[in-house]
């Protein structure tokens, strides 16, 4: 695999982690009662982002994955092969 395609592969695991880290650890003013709400905020807002935090959870979950991806494409463990897909084939009358 080139240096190119590892590095996009890369940002496209970051890009989809830090969406799924980024909701935890989140508050809103509904959560903390004393937090005053500003006019036009939504509800949902989060009144205690941390972006330093999501990035390197973010950057820890994202390498892992992409550890185990590279790893298994070195090494084949699971392959598109290894899965037989004509079980979900319903023959026709």
């Amino acid at each position: 695999m080139r240096w190119f395609s590892i590095a996009a592969i890369y940002l496209l695991f970051w890009v989809i982690t830090a969406f799924a880290v980024m909701p935890f650890g989140l508050r809103t003013p509904a959560d903390d009662k004393t937090t005053a709400m500003v006019p036009g905020q939504a509800d949902s807002a989060p009144i205690n982002f941390r972006p330093w935090t999501v990035i390197k959870r973010t950057t820890l979950f994202a390498t892992l994955a992409f550890a185990l991806f590279y790893a298994n494409w070195v090494y084949g463990w699971l392959a598109f092969s290894n899965f037989d897909f004509t079980q979900w084939i319903v023959p026709s009358k």
